[in-house]
Order: structure tokens, then C-alpha cells, then sequence
């Protein structure tokens, strides 16, 4: 776990806790369906973790998933996240996932706005 703050125009870093990925039992999301930053990590005690943004969130989830599978391969929970964007095979998977998940919104609202501006007559 990082802490970060300012200092004038200089920016700090401290590494203020660290764990070994064999002792992280569950990731926790909190709610999938709402777009927050906020998620658990259970070891031995959970820990609540605030993510710089949402899709960092779901960033650090599949690169955290990704190590497990690579170097663990034990069964490692994550819940309460949308499992579109966890999984590389899905739609939504590029090597920059979350650019190409707000181009799509983008495009959707865009689409929306464009319907909402029509005349119904």
C-alpha cells in the first residue's frame, strides 16, 4: 500500500504496508455494479483500500488475478466485480482495456444524445 501527498509542486510516495500475493485469500469489490474505487482485500484481516479510480480498480483486480494465475495458481476469489471486465476474452479486452471501455461509453452516449435530439413526430 502506497501513500501519496504533495509537498509544494513535489510529489511523495512511502510504501506504507506490503503482503505476499500467497497470503491474499479474496478481493473483495464491494459493489459491482457501481462505478467506485473503493475495495477490500482480505489476508488475515481485511483491509479496506480506496483505488485512485474505478477502472484502476479493475486494473490492479486482473493484473493481481493475472500473477496468480502465472506464479500461484490457487484459488484466489474475486467477487463483487464485473466479470466483463476481469476476464482478457472478453469483448472489452485490448492491451489499454480501460481507453477502449470509455471510447465504447463514449460512443453509446453519444448515440443516446443524438436519439434524445430527434423529433419524435
Amino acid at each position: 500500500m502506497v501513500k501519496h501527498w504533495r509537498v509544494n509542486r513535489e510529489e511523495k510516495y512511502e510504501i506504507v504496508e506490503k503482503w505476499f500475493l500467497k497470503d491474499l485469500e479474496m478481493i473483495d469489490g464491494k459493489e459491482a455494479d457501481t462505478d467506485n474505487p473503493y475495495f477490500d482485500m482480505h489476508f488475515q484481516k481485511v483491509y479496506n483500500i480506496e483505488a485512485y479510480s474505478c477502472a484502476s480498480k479493475y486494473t490492479f483486480a486482473r493484473t493481481v488475478s493475472n500473477l496468480n494465475a502465472m506464479y500461484l495458481k490457487k484459488d484466489l476469489k474475486i467477487v463483487n466485480f464485473d466479470e466483463t471486465y476481469l476476464n482478457d476474452d472478453s469483448i472489452w479486452s485490448s492491451s489499454n482495456r480501460d481507453c477502449l471501455v470509455v471510447m465504447r461509453i463514449c460512443f453509446y452516449a453519444s448515440n443516446l444524445l443524438c436519439l434524445s435530439l430527434c423529433p419524435l413526430s
